[in-house]
């Protein structure tokens, strides 16, 4: 008699639908710093993604309660490293502005430091864009653009070198003015890096911008429509790629950046190639279209005859009367604002920083719902981040 066949140990397989979960850094190219994103995923399908911050936390805030309003600043150029100056010139302002609340105390920043600062600060945001522009491209896949991108940022960090002395954590914007005048032939310079750079843009768009796989990667991708980006705090390219022309520095204009003529890049729907208001490729275009405009501005500072006089305003002290202040400037990614509380001594009681790369991390696990795991490189990207400033 045939001995009974063993029962079948094969269990009927069905659709695979267990959720999966993948850390994506901290240490990873792609996440522009150190940025840990916990990935919830079903196949290459992205349920969730988490962001995890942190990492990089240096106390800003905390310090500044312990540091003379001067002091401070080299702390500021720590947070958004890649736009160092623009940082310098937020925390500025706002001092300034908290300042000129008590009559005895306020001050006029003298013209020609005005003057410095909206050039040195134009020219630090075509530098950020060219980092974002270089990464972004070496994020989706594209080496060339980075190697293009870090040539002509050089020039940029070779001109900061010459008027501050440093390449990484440029200082330069004091309370009241700057800390030094330019060097001879600095302008000459500037020309001549301006006339260089202006038909580079161009070959960056050919190069990237119209490349058919970029397009491919980002037209289309993790939308952010304009309520969205309200609804999330969301400002600077980000909310104009979202077909905003929100622009502190047109709507709100601070220092002296009413008497310059320049458009404001805001995202735009070109259904012939897929692009879509608040997609990765509208955000990105935002920051191409920018440097133009910076290029104008500049132009128009050295056409024009920068005045002669004093770079610092006459002060006894930096000393705030008590009050509170928030201030917020145009920086290259976004609106940067800072909050100080003031007893009226050299030390601040309270100083709070609104990070615009903060604000546009928050929107991250609703842009990339339902998305593949390859597209969540091309929304980091696009959103542009920079995770000092987010981790202060």
């Amino acid at each position: 008699m045939a001995a009974p066949k063993p029962e079948s140990k094969f269990i009927e397989l069905k659709p695979f639908t267990d959720e999966m979960v993948v850390n994506m850094g901290p240490q990873h190219p792609s996440t522009h710093g150190v940025l840990r994103l916990e990935l919830k995923l079903d196949g290459e399908v992205v349920r969730e993604a988490i962001p995890h911050i942190g990492y990089l936390h240096r106390c800003f805030e905390k310090h500044s309660e312990n540091l003379s309003y001067p002091q401070i600043i080299p702390f500021t150029d720590r947070m958004d490293y890649i736009a160092a100056m623009n940082q310098n010139w937020g925390f500025c302002l706002a001092v300034e502005k908290l300042m000129a609340a008590d009559e005895k105390k306020g001050f006029e920043v003298p013209e020609r430091a005005e003057y410095l600062r909206v050039l040195i600060c134009e020219l630090n945001r075509i530098g950020s864009h060219l980092l974002s522009f270089g990464t972004y491209g070496m994020d989706i896949g594209a080496f060339t653009p980075f190697l293009y991108a870090f040539r002509d940022r050089e020039k940029i960090l070779l001109l900061f070198e010459k008027i501050c002395g440093a390449r990484l954590t440029y200082n330069y914007v004091r309370i009241g003015g700057v800390s030094r005048d330019m060097p001879p032939q600095f302008l000459d310079e500037v020309k001549e890096f301006i006339d260089y750079f202006e038909p580079k843009i161009d070959q960056y768009n050919s190069l990237l911008t119209d490349n058919e796989i970029f397009m491919e990667r980002t037209t289309g991708v993790a939308v952010m429509d304009n309520a969205m980006a309200i609804n999330y705090g969301i400002t600077g390219p980000n909310l104009r790629g979202a077909g905003s022309q929100w622009d502190l520095r047109k709507d709100e204009p601070y220092s002296i950046y009413d008497r310059f003529d320049f458009d404001v890049a805001y995202g735009k729907e070109i259904p012939e190639i897929g692009a879509v208001l608040g997609d990765c490729w509208n955000r990105y275009k935002v920051r191409m279209d920018e440097m133009k405009e910076s290029v104008r501005i500049i132009r128009q500072i050295l056409e024009g005859d920068i005045p002669d006089g004093p770079i610092m305003a006459e002060m006894k002290a930096v000393r705030p009367p008590k009050g509170e202040i928030f201030f917020r400037s145009e920086a290259p990614r976004g609106e940067l604002g800072f909050y100080i509380v003031s007893d009226g001594t050299p030390k601040p009681v309270r100083v709070r920083a609104k990070s615009p790369c903060f604000t546009a991390l928050s929107a991250l696990q609703e842009l990339s719902r339902g998305l593949m795991v390859a597209d969540i490189i091309a929304i980091i990207g696009s959103i542009d981040i920079v995770m000092g400033e987010v981790d202060r």
